[in-house]
C-alpha cells in the first residue's frame, strides 16, 4: 500500500460515527439511502419495517424478500418488524426511538404524529433527538399528502423538460435519480446536525422532500432559466452522443482547442476558419448547421477508433458503456471502485465502494442486507424486554421474527 493511501485509510477507518445509534423507519430508496450511508460510516442502525417487509424490497427481480435495490439500500443494518398499527407495536417503536440519536422516517406528512412517534412526541422522551422526515413535496402546502414517486418528481421538477428524445418527447432518466439524490441530501443535513448538537447541544428536526432535493439538484438550470428568459442555450458545441459505425461514442469539444483537435481527427479542417463556427458563440448559435456535419464524419469508423484517435488528440470521449462495460474495464479496477463480496444466499455481488471511505475487502455485516425482522428478537433483548415479552410481541403479530 502506497504512503498516500495508507494515509487516507487511516483518516478514513475510524468509523466517524461508531456509537450514535439510528432508528430507521424509512422504506422505499431515498430514506434507506440516508441511513444506508449512516451505517457505513460506523452508525448502529436499526431498521423497523413492517412484518411483510418494507415495499422497496420488492423492486424489480426478487430473490425472497431480497432485490438489488434493498441489498444496495439497506446493507449495514440490522432489521426489526414491528406492525405500528398495533398500540404494542407502537410502544416498542418509541422506547427505540427514545435511546436514539437520529430517528428517519418516511411516511406522509401526520402519519407518525397520529402513531405517536412524531417529532414532538419523540422530542419529549429524548430531548436531543435529530429527527429527520423525507417527503414528497414536503410538510406543508397543498401537495403534502400526495403519494409520489421519483418518476412524478422528475417530471413535476422540469427534470424531465430538459431530457427528450428524438421525437422532442420528456423523458424520465432511466434510474431512480432524485431518490437517490435526495439520500444523499438526508445524509449530509443529518451529518451536519449530528457536528450542531456536538457545538451547541441541541437535537434538530429536519425535513428533506423529493421536491427540494430535485430542485437542489437542478439548482443551476433553474437559475439559466430565469437568466435566459426560459430558453437555456446550449453550454458548448459541438458535444453529444454520435453514431460510428458501429456502435456510438459520446464526445465533448468544450474550448475552442478542443473543437480545432477534433476538425483535425475527423479529417474537417475547413471547419476550423469558416467563418461560421469558428468562435464559441457562433457555433453554439448555428448548432443544427454543424451538428449534421459532425455526425456525418463519426459514421466513417468504429467507436474503438474514433476513442483512440480522439484521446491521442485530447479530445473528451467515452464509448457508451453499459454496466458490464464498467464493471470490466481497467480503469475501475485500477482504483477498486468495485468490490465483489459474497452475500448470504446471493453469491458473489459487485458492491460499489462509497467515495471517503475505505474500499471493501471482504463480506462482513456492513455488506449484508437483513432479512425482514431478522435481528428482532436481539434488538427487543438489547432494550430490556425479557423472553416473555418478546414471545408475547411475536404471539400477537405486534412483532415477527424472520425464520430462515
Amino acid at each position: 500500500m502506497s504512503e498516500r493511501k495508507a494515509t487516507e485509510r487511516k483518516a478514513t477507518e475510524r468509523k466517524a460515527l461508531a456509537g450514535i445509534k439510528v432508528f430507521d423507519m424509512t422504506q422505499g430508496v431515498a430514506g434507506p439511502h440516508s441511513t444506508m450511508l449512516l451505517a457505513q460510516h460506523g452508525a448502529n442502525v436499526i431498521k423497523v419495517e413492517p412484518l411483510d417487509g418494507d415495499w422497496g424490497r420488492a423492486l424489480g427481480k426478487t430473490y425472497g424478500d431480497l432485490c438489488a435495490h434493498a441489498v444496495t439500500f439497506n446493507r449495514g443494518k440490522r432489521s426489526i418488524a414491528l406492525d405500528l398499527k398495533t398500540e404494542e407495536g407502537r410502544a416498542v417503536a418509541k422506547k427505540l426511538a427514545a435511546d436514539a440519536d437520529i430517528v428517519v422516517e418516511s411516511f406522509r406528512p401526520g402519519v407518525m404524529g397520529r402513531f405517536g412517534l412524531g417529532y414532538e412526541d419523540i422530542k419529549a422522551v429524548n430531548r436531543d433527538v435529530i429527527y429527520l422526515s423525507v417527503t414528497g413535496f414536503g410538510q406543508e402546502g397543498p401537495y403534502n399528502g400526495l403519494p409520489v414517486t421519483d418518476s412524478v418528481i422528475q417530471a413535476f421538477s422540469g427534470l424531465m423538460s430538459i431530457n427528450r428524445d428524438g421525437e422532442g418527447a420528456p423523458q424520465r432518466i432511466g434510474m431512480i435519480a432524485i431518490d437517490v439524490m435526495t439520500g444523499l441530501y438526508a445524509y449530509q443535513a443529518i451529518s451536519s446536525a449530528l457536528i450542531a448538537r456536538m457545538r451547541f447541544g441541541e437535537g434538530a428536526y429536519i425535513d428533506c422532500s423529493l421536491m427540494q432535493s430535485a430542485a437542489a439538484f437542478q439548482s443551476a438550470k433553474i437559475m439559466e432559466h430565469h437568466m435566459e428568459d426560459g430558453a437555456p442555450q446550449v453550454l458548448y458545441v459541438p458535444v453529444g452522443t454520435m453514431k460510428t459505425a458501429d456502435s456510438y461514442i459520446n464526445i465533448t469539444a468544450m474550448r475552442d482547442r478542443h473543437y480545432v483537435s477534433l476538425c483535425q481527427v475527423l479529417g474537417r479542417e475547413d471547419l476550423i476558419d469558416d467563418p461560421r463556427f469558428n468562435t464559441r458563440d457562433k457555433r453554439i448559435e448555428r448548432e443544427m448547421e454543424l451538428m449534421p456535419m459532425i455526425r456525418a464524419e463519426f459514421l466513417k469508423k468504429t467507436t474503438v477508433e474514433w476513442c483512440e484517435l480522439l484521446t491521442a488528440a485530447e479530445v473528451m470521449n467515452s464509448a457508451i458503456s453499459d454496466y458490464g462495460d464498467y464493471l470490466a474495464n481497467e480503469q475501475v479496477r485500477a482504483v477498486n471502485s468495485v468490490a465483489w463480496v459474497e452475500h448470504t444466499g446471493l453469491g458473489e455481488l459487485p458492491m460499489v465502494n462509497i467515495p471517503g471511505l475505505p474500499a471493501i475487502e471482504g463480506a462482513d455485516q456492513l455488506t449484508e442486507c437483513a432479512h425482514i425482522g431478522q435481528h428482532t428478537a436481539e434488538i427487543l433483548g438489547e432494550a430490556g424486554f425479557a423472553g416473555d415479552e418478546i414471545s408475547a410481541l411475536l404471539t400477537a403479530n405486534a412483532a415477527g421474527q424472520y425464520a430462515a
